[in-house]
């Protein structure tokens, strides 16, 4: 079965996330920029969603995790939490 390693920054707005892409485009520190910005609870780990196979997440999650490229931002995603920039880590 399929497993992947992902992190993500959570915000209320579109807006709020497409100017985080933007700094994390211009080099800005992910870890850093999920821990100030993000309103998951997984801040305090830099967004680290850890490692987990396909379903755990909700689909839009599990869409870009399992489909899109590795190691690239991708979003903002909408879900019903909020607005995500997402990047996987790695896929098995």
């Amino acid at each position: 079965m399929a497993r992947a390693s992902a992190r993500h920054i959570l915000v209320k707005t579109k807006e709020e996330a497409e100017k985080l892409k933007q700094q994390l485009a211009g080099g800005a520190d992910f870890t850093k920029l999920a821990k100030k910005h993000s309103i998951c609870s997984t801040a305090k780990r830099g967004g680290d969603l850890g490692e987990f196979g396909p379903g755990k997440m909700v689909k839009a999650v599990d869409n870009i995790v399992f489909k899109k490229p590795v190691l690239e931002v991708h979003g903002p995603v909408k879900t019903k939490f909020g607005f995500h920039l997402i990047e996987t880590i790695y896929r098995t």
